[in-house]
């Protein structure tokens, strides 16, 4: 089976979504990371009244400058009176602006006399934030599939809206295969052993996106055990997630067993690293076999796995951003594949350069803690020192409300 590049593979991948989770309402408190079923409007304008943005007092501007009596005091929370012409109200943030007020003069510009207050010239609508500057009745607040954020609940708050329709999170099973691979906090490594880094960092990046995962743990290079895996993952989840055993190895057995209990759809992708990811179902459930190398295990979840599983929620997602910066670093022979390598980011704007965090072998996973992007080299390009690559932010990588990168 051929290499398919990236920007081929993926809408290929996402063009297997038939259906979105179902739904259900909860409250505010347990809103934020679920992804919005219904798009939000507000039934109110914020604010709901003319309020004032400092502490001082609300006047007519065309009675000052000038010594006016105080007329009223007006905390945040009180309802005011009218302003009867040629005084002055003693106003705190966020209270409302009395009718026949149209400006506020700040504490510190103030006078205060025996029994007036001494003020300077004011301009109409001076410190007041006008009824509905924020959001008038009407506006659409939160969008269908969008993942909520904590300012989200804020916003959906500020209206008085307490509860909200949101897709049932995606139950993601998820299993590693390797004989060489030891559980942390394990009692030492005997030869030829490693930690399985893989079931803890990709349980990490589906828990990112707000979705529930079912960790069936680590299983050793038998055919007929991955198998029987595979099927109980298929059968009580909506997707399954794998590493390692989708290579070309005698030890390699998950893209067999894909293929004997499923059918696979792609295999071999056209990036460095992460080539040998397998997509496919088992028993109907999609299936996404990664790479065993933590780094291409890492970056295919990024690339691949995250943006089918946000639309397989129901969540919209904005492609991964991208911006020049100038490498301090060389490529002086190209490469077959689309690189994404791992850099360091110094400087800002146009003076922006990227490094590489040291090895960019695909069992450095020390390589993605260290970065802050990641490099997109083409295929069949060379690097020289300064010259401007494209980089993807590591936290869009991470961030629910990124996706595809192509």
């Amino acid at each position: 089976m051929a290499l398919t590049p990236l920007s081929q593979a993926l809408p290929q991948i996402l063009a297997t979504i038939q259906s979105s989770p179902d739904t259900e309402t909860v409250t505010l408190a347990d809103a934020s990371g679920r992804y919005a079923a219904e798009a939000v409007r507000s039934s109110m304008a914020v604010p709901p009244a003319d309020n004032s943005a400092m502490d001082g007092y609300a006047v007519r501007a065309q009675d000052v400058p000038g010594d006016l009596v105080v007329s009223q005091r007006i905390p945040a929370g009180q309802a005011p009176v009218s302003l009867a012409p040629g005084t002055a109200a003693r106003i705190f943030t966020g209270a409302e602006i009395p009718a026949g007020a149209d400006a506020v003069i700040l504490q510190e510009d103030a006078e205060p006399l025996s029994e007036s207050v001494r003020l300077p010239a004011a301009r109409e609508g001076q410190h007041i934030r006008r009824r509905g500057s924020d959001i008038q009745a009407g506006d659409q607040l939160i969008a269908t599939g969008r993942c909520l954020q904590p300012q989200d609940i804020g916003l959906l708050a500020s209206v008085g809206i307490n509860e909200i329709e949101v897709y049932r999170p995606l139950r993601v099973a998820m299993l590693t295969t390797g004989d060489e691979l030891r559980e942390p906090g394990s009692d030492g490594l005997e030869p030829g052993e490693i930690f399985n880094s893989n079931r803890f960092s990709l349980a990490a990046q589906v828990r990112a996106l707000g979705m529930s995962v079912t960790d069936l743990g680590n299983y050793p290079d038998e055919p007929e055990l991955i198998g029987e895996a595979l099927e109980r993952a298929a059968a009580t989840s909506d997707c399954v997630i794998t590493a390692g055993g989708v290579s070309v190895g005698e030890e390699d057995h998950v893209r067999g067993q894909i293929e004997l209990r499923g059918t696979l759809s792609l295999w071999k992708l056209a990036i460095k690293p992460g080539k040998p990811l397998a997509f496919g179902d088992v028993a109907g459930t999609p299936i996404f076999g990664l790479p065993g190398n933590p780094v291409s295990a890492w970056i295919t979840f990024a690339l691949v796995a995250k943006p089918w599983l946000i639309r397989r929620q129901g969540g919209s997602a904005e492609p991964l951003p991208r911006f020049p910066v100038q490498a301090d670093f060389q490529m002086p022979r190209p490469g077959g594949r689309e690189e994404f390598l791992r850099v360091r980011l110094s400087g800002s704007g146009t003076a922006m350069r990227a490094s590489l965090t040291g090895s960019q072998s695909s069992g450095v996973l020390s390589s993605v803690s260290e970065a802050d992007a990641v490099a997109v080299i083409p295929p069949d390009t060379t690097v020289k020192e300064g010259d401007w690559v494209e980089v993807i932010p590591l936290w869009a990588l991470l961030s629910p409300a990124f996706g595809q990168a192509h």
